[in-house]
Protein backbone atom coordinates (compact mmCIF):
# COMPACT_ATOMS: atom_id res chain seq x y z
CA UNK A 1 0.00 0.00 0.00
CA UNK A 2 2.59 2.33 0.84
CA UNK A 3 4.35 1.56 -2.49
CA UNK A 4 1.62 2.54 -4.13
CA UNK A 5 0.98 5.71 -2.84
CA UNK A 6 4.28 6.80 -3.33
CA UNK A 7 3.75 5.91 -7.11
CA UNK A 8 0.32 7.10 -7.11
CA UNK A 9 1.40 10.69 -5.95
CA UNK A 10 4.79 10.44 -7.91
CA UNK A 11 2.68 9.91 -10.96
CA UNK A 12 0.25 12.34 -10.40
CA UNK A 13 2.67 15.56 -9.82
CA UNK A 14 5.00 14.16 -12.42
CA UNK A 15 2.13 16.38 -15.06
CA UNK A 16 2.50 19.78 -13.08
CA UNK A 17 3.74 21.93 -15.83
CA UNK A 18 6.17 23.49 -13.33
CA UNK A 19 9.97 23.21 -14.07
CA UNK A 20 11.54 21.90 -10.38
CA UNK A 21 14.73 23.04 -11.76
CA UNK A 22 13.18 26.73 -11.86
CA UNK A 23 11.80 26.55 -8.38
CA UNK A 24 14.69 25.40 -6.79
CA UNK A 25 17.25 27.85 -8.58
CA UNK A 26 14.60 30.93 -9.13
CA UNK A 27 13.12 32.52 -12.26
CA UNK A 28 16.75 34.43 -12.40
CA UNK A 29 18.74 31.30 -12.89
CA UNK A 30 20.18 31.03 -16.54
CA UNK A 31 19.80 28.18 -19.37
CA UNK A 32 22.61 26.70 -18.49
CA UNK A 33 22.21 26.23 -14.66
CA UNK A 34 18.95 24.79 -15.20
CA UNK A 35 19.89 22.04 -17.43
CA UNK A 36 22.90 21.55 -15.46
CA UNK A 37 20.43 20.92 -12.45
CA UNK A 38 18.51 18.58 -13.89
CA UNK A 39 21.06 16.86 -15.40
CA UNK A 40 22.28 16.34 -11.49
CA UNK A 41 19.50 15.05 -10.39
CA UNK A 42 18.15 13.20 -12.91
CA UNK A 43 15.30 15.37 -14.27
CA UNK A 44 15.49 13.91 -17.72
CA UNK A 45 15.31 10.55 -17.25
CA UNK A 46 12.28 8.07 -17.50
CA UNK A 47 9.40 8.71 -15.40
CA UNK A 48 10.23 5.31 -13.81
CA UNK A 49 13.98 5.53 -13.28
CA UNK A 50 13.15 9.00 -11.88
CA UNK A 51 9.96 6.96 -9.64
CA UNK A 52 13.48 5.01 -8.26
CA UNK A 53 15.57 7.65 -7.26
CA UNK A 54 12.81 9.23 -5.66
CA UNK A 55 12.16 6.03 -3.83
CA UNK A 56 15.42 5.68 -2.80
CA UNK A 57 15.86 9.01 -1.12
CA UNK A 58 12.94 8.41 0.39
CA UNK A 59 13.44 5.23 2.40
CA UNK A 60 17.51 6.14 3.22
CA UNK A 61 16.83 9.67 3.84
CA UNK A 62 13.36 10.43 3.86
CA UNK A 63 14.23 12.65 1.32
CA UNK A 64 11.12 14.32 -0.41
CA UNK A 65 13.12 16.91 -2.92
CA UNK A 66 13.54 20.49 -2.49
CA UNK A 67 10.85 23.16 -2.32
CA UNK A 68 11.17 26.70 -3.84
CA UNK A 69 13.85 28.94 -2.44
CA UNK A 70 15.95 25.94 -2.31
CA UNK A 71 14.69 24.77 0.99
CA UNK A 72 14.40 20.97 1.62
CA UNK A 73 10.58 19.62 1.71
CA UNK A 74 11.47 17.27 4.60
CA UNK A 75 12.51 20.27 7.14
CA UNK A 76 9.10 21.92 6.43
CA UNK A 77 7.18 19.19 6.91
CA UNK A 78 8.91 18.14 9.98
CA UNK A 79 8.10 22.05 11.46
CA UNK A 80 4.01 21.46 10.50
CA UNK A 81 3.26 18.11 10.32
CA UNK A 82 3.33 18.01 14.38
CA UNK A 83 0.67 20.52 14.51
CA UNK A 84 -1.54 18.97 12.26
CA UNK A 85 -1.37 15.73 14.13
CA UNK A 86 -2.17 17.80 17.72
CA UNK A 87 -4.89 19.24 15.69
CA UNK A 88 -6.24 15.85 14.49
CA UNK A 89 -5.98 13.81 17.89
CA UNK A 90 -7.17 15.97 19.90
CA UNK A 91 -10.50 16.08 17.79
CA UNK A 92 -10.29 12.74 17.59
CA UNK A 93 -10.21 12.75 21.53
CA UNK A 94 -13.22 15.20 21.70
CA UNK A 95 -15.16 13.00 19.67
CA UNK A 96 -14.67 10.19 21.14
CA UNK A 97 -15.82 11.06 24.42
CA UNK A 98 -18.55 12.93 22.75
CA UNK A 99 -19.59 9.23 20.89
CA UNK A 100 -18.96 7.28 23.84
CA UNK A 101 -20.77 8.61 26.11
CA UNK A 102 -23.85 9.64 23.67
CA UNK A 103 -23.90 6.37 21.98
CA UNK A 104 -23.69 4.10 25.47
CA UNK A 105 -26.70 6.44 26.89
CA UNK A 106 -28.96 6.10 23.77
CA UNK A 107 -28.63 2.20 23.93
CA UNK A 108 -29.48 2.05 27.22
CA UNK A 109 -32.40 4.23 26.99
CA UNK A 110 -33.25 2.59 23.73
CA UNK A 111 -36.39 3.64 21.82
CA UNK A 112 -37.25 6.12 24.59
CA UNK A 113 -36.59 10.13 24.91
CA UNK A 114 -32.89 10.00 25.63
CA UNK A 115 -32.34 8.03 22.38
CA UNK A 116 -34.47 9.94 20.06
CA UNK A 117 -32.80 13.14 21.44
CA UNK A 118 -29.51 11.51 20.86
CA UNK A 119 -30.20 10.49 17.50
CA UNK A 120 -31.45 13.99 16.44
CA UNK A 121 -27.55 15.23 17.52
CA UNK A 122 -26.28 12.29 15.53
CA UNK A 123 -28.08 12.81 12.37
CA UNK A 124 -27.27 17.32 12.75
CA UNK A 125 -23.70 17.09 13.62
CA UNK A 126 -23.07 14.47 10.90
CA UNK A 127 -24.90 16.29 8.11
CA UNK A 128 -22.72 19.46 9.79
CA UNK A 129 -19.91 20.34 7.53
CA UNK A 130 -16.72 21.58 9.62
CA UNK A 131 -15.66 24.20 7.57
CA UNK A 132 -19.17 25.74 8.67
CA UNK A 133 -19.19 24.91 11.42
CA UNK A 134 -15.86 26.95 12.20
CA UNK A 135 -16.98 29.82 10.42
CA UNK A 136 -20.30 29.76 13.28
CA UNK A 137 -17.80 29.05 16.16
CA UNK A 138 -15.94 32.34 14.88
CA UNK A 139 -18.63 34.57 14.73
CA UNK A 140 -20.25 33.28 18.52
CA UNK A 141 -17.37 32.69 20.04
CA UNK A 142 -14.49 34.39 18.64
CA UNK A 143 -12.73 37.85 18.32
CA UNK A 144 -14.97 39.55 15.92
CA UNK A 145 -17.75 42.29 16.15
CA UNK A 146 -20.73 40.32 17.47
CA UNK A 147 -18.53 37.35 19.12
CA UNK A 148 -17.81 36.80 23.02
CA UNK A 149 -13.94 37.26 22.02
CA UNK A 150 -13.51 34.08 24.54
CA UNK A 151 -10.99 32.44 21.25
CA UNK A 152 -8.92 34.39 18.76
CA UNK A 153 -10.24 34.10 14.94
CA UNK A 154 -7.39 33.66 13.99
CA UNK A 155 -4.04 32.24 15.93
CA UNK A 156 -1.71 34.53 15.22
CA UNK A 157 1.03 32.42 16.02
CA UNK A 158 1.29 28.90 17.60
CA UNK A 159 2.61 28.59 20.91
CA UNK A 160 3.66 24.89 21.84
CA UNK A 161 1.76 23.34 25.14
CA UNK A 162 4.75 23.30 27.62
CA UNK A 163 5.63 26.34 26.82
CA UNK A 164 2.16 27.75 27.28
CA UNK A 165 -0.28 25.58 27.93
CA UNK A 166 -3.50 28.13 28.55
CA UNK A 167 -2.62 29.96 25.62
CA UNK A 168 -2.53 26.44 23.48
CA UNK A 169 -5.76 25.00 25.12
CA UNK A 170 -7.50 28.63 23.74
CA UNK A 171 -5.83 28.38 20.26
CA UNK A 172 -6.55 25.00 19.10
CA UNK A 173 -10.27 24.98 21.14
CA UNK A 174 -12.71 26.01 18.44
CA UNK A 175 -10.20 24.30 15.90
CA UNK A 176 -10.95 21.08 17.26
CA UNK A 177 -14.06 20.78 18.43
CA UNK A 178 -15.16 22.36 14.80
CA UNK A 179 -13.10 19.20 13.50
CA UNK A 180 -14.59 16.79 16.46
CA UNK A 181 -18.71 17.57 15.56
CA UNK A 182 -18.93 15.91 12.40
CA UNK A 183 -16.86 12.77 13.43
CA UNK A 184 -18.52 12.96 16.97
CA UNK A 185 -21.83 12.38 14.97
CA UNK A 186 -21.47 9.06 12.78
CA UNK A 187 -19.27 7.26 16.40
CA UNK A 188 -22.29 8.08 18.08
CA UNK A 189 -24.25 5.92 16.17
CA UNK A 190 -22.02 3.05 15.38
CA UNK A 191 -21.20 2.87 19.22
CA UNK A 192 -25.14 2.78 19.66
CA UNK A 193 -25.91 0.04 17.09
CA UNK A 194 -22.69 -1.99 18.70
CA UNK A 195 -23.94 -1.21 21.98
CA UNK A 196 -27.30 -2.57 21.12
CA UNK A 197 -25.90 -5.27 19.64
CA UNK A 198 -24.64 -6.81 22.48
CA UNK A 199 -27.00 -5.69 24.93
CA UNK A 200 -29.05 -7.95 22.83
CA UNK A 201 -26.42 -11.32 23.07
CA UNK A 202 -27.95 -14.29 25.35
CA UNK A 203 -25.13 -14.19 27.69
CA UNK A 204 -25.66 -11.10 28.41
CA UNK A 205 -29.47 -11.80 29.94
CA UNK A 206 -28.09 -14.81 31.28
CA UNK A 207 -25.64 -13.12 32.88
CA UNK A 208 -28.04 -10.66 35.06
CA UNK A 209 -30.46 -13.81 35.32
CA UNK A 210 -27.77 -15.23 37.55
CA UNK A 211 -27.84 -12.42 39.63
CA UNK A 212 -24.85 -10.41 38.24
CA UNK A 213 -25.80 -6.65 38.76
CA UNK A 214 -26.52 -5.18 35.39
CA UNK A 215 -23.79 -2.11 35.49
CA UNK A 216 -21.35 -5.08 36.09
CA UNK A 217 -22.09 -7.10 32.89
CA UNK A 218 -22.26 -4.00 30.64
CA UNK A 219 -18.85 -1.97 32.02
CA UNK A 220 -16.83 -5.41 32.31
CA UNK A 221 -18.60 -7.39 29.17
CA UNK A 222 -20.72 -5.57 26.83
CA UNK A 223 -18.46 -2.60 26.48
CA UNK A 224 -15.19 -4.15 25.93
CA UNK A 225 -17.41 -6.50 22.90
CA UNK A 226 -18.70 -3.73 21.47
CA UNK A 227 -15.65 -1.95 20.89
CA UNK A 228 -14.43 -3.87 17.79
CA UNK A 229 -16.47 -2.03 15.53
CA UNK A 230 -16.07 1.45 16.75
CA UNK A 231 -12.25 0.90 16.87
CA UNK A 232 -12.44 -0.22 12.96
CA UNK A 233 -14.46 3.19 12.18
CA UNK A 234 -12.12 5.10 14.09
CA UNK A 235 -9.13 4.41 11.74
CA UNK A 236 -10.94 5.38 8.95
CA UNK A 237 -11.80 8.54 10.78
CA UNK A 238 -8.34 9.81 10.89
CA UNK A 239 -7.86 10.13 7.18
CA UNK A 240 -11.39 12.04 7.50
CA UNK A 241 -9.67 14.46 10.66
CA UNK A 242 -6.54 15.13 8.73
CA UNK A 243 -8.16 16.33 5.40
CA UNK A 244 -10.82 18.24 7.53
CA UNK A 245 -7.53 19.40 9.87
CA UNK A 246 -6.12 21.22 6.29
CA UNK A 247 -8.90 23.19 5.59
CA UNK A 248 -9.45 24.14 9.18
CA UNK A 249 -6.32 24.88 10.06
CA UNK A 250 -6.64 27.55 6.78
CA UNK A 251 -9.60 28.76 8.41
CA UNK A 252 -7.68 29.60 11.55
CA UNK A 253 -4.38 30.75 9.76
CA UNK A 254 -2.85 27.58 11.65
CA UNK A 255 0.72 27.25 10.19
CA UNK A 256 0.82 23.71 9.17
CA UNK A 257 0.01 21.57 6.68
CA UNK A 258 -2.93 23.16 5.04
CA UNK A 259 -1.07 26.51 4.38
CA UNK A 260 1.08 24.49 3.05
CA UNK A 261 -0.09 23.09 0.89
CA UNK A 262 -2.53 25.92 0.01
CA UNK A 263 1.02 27.85 -0.43
CA UNK A 264 2.73 24.65 -2.87
CA UNK A 265 -0.60 24.98 -5.17
CA UNK A 266 -0.50 28.71 -5.17
CA UNK A 267 3.47 28.91 -6.26
CA UNK A 268 2.79 26.06 -8.06
CA UNK A 269 5.84 24.26 -5.85
CA UNK A 270 5.32 20.21 -6.48
CA UNK A 271 7.59 19.12 -4.49
CA UNK A 272 6.24 20.94 -1.08
CA UNK A 273 2.69 19.95 -2.50
CA UNK A 274 4.20 16.68 -3.35
CA UNK A 275 5.47 16.03 -0.08
CA UNK A 276 3.24 17.29 1.89
CA UNK A 277 0.56 14.94 0.47
CA UNK A 278 2.88 12.09 0.84
CA UNK A 279 3.05 12.42 4.39
CA UNK A 280 -0.32 12.44 5.40
CA UNK A 281 -1.30 9.67 2.81
CA UNK A 282 1.35 7.32 4.89
CA UNK A 283 0.61 9.01 7.92
CA UNK A 284 -3.06 7.78 7.74
CA UNK A 285 -1.58 4.10 6.70
CA UNK A 286 0.64 3.81 9.84
CA UNK A 287 -2.06 5.02 11.77
CA UNK A 288 -4.60 1.82 10.52
CA UNK A 289 -1.96 -0.64 11.35
CA UNK A 290 -2.07 0.76 14.85
CA UNK A 291 -5.65 0.72 15.27
CA UNK A 292 -5.94 -2.95 13.55
CA UNK A 293 -3.03 -3.69 16.38
CA UNK A 294 -5.58 -2.36 18.84
CA UNK A 295 -7.70 -4.72 17.73
CA UNK A 296 -5.87 -7.29 19.96
CA UNK A 297 -5.81 -5.94 23.04
CA UNK A 298 -9.31 -5.01 23.05
CA UNK A 299 -10.70 -8.36 21.94
CA UNK A 300 -7.66 -11.28 22.57
CA UNK A 301 -9.70 -14.07 20.91
CA UNK A 302 -8.77 -12.19 17.39
CA UNK A 303 -5.02 -14.05 18.16
CA UNK A 304 -6.50 -17.31 17.17
CA UNK A 305 -8.20 -15.92 14.05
Amino acid sequence: MVLGVTFLVFFVMSFSPADPAQLALGESASLEALEQYRVEHGLNDPLLVRYGYFLYGLITAFDLGTSKGNTAVTTIVANAFPITLQLTFIGLGIALVISFVFGVIAALYRDRWPDQLIRVFSIAALATPSFWLAILLIQAFGTVPGGTGTFPALVGEWVPFFEDPATYLNNIALPAFALAVPVAGSLTRVVRTAMVEELDKDYVRTAIGAGIPKHVVIGRNVLRNALITPITVIGLRVGYLMGGAVIIEIIFNIQAMGQLILDGVTRNDVFLVQGVTLTVALAFIIINIIVDMLYVLVNPRIRSV
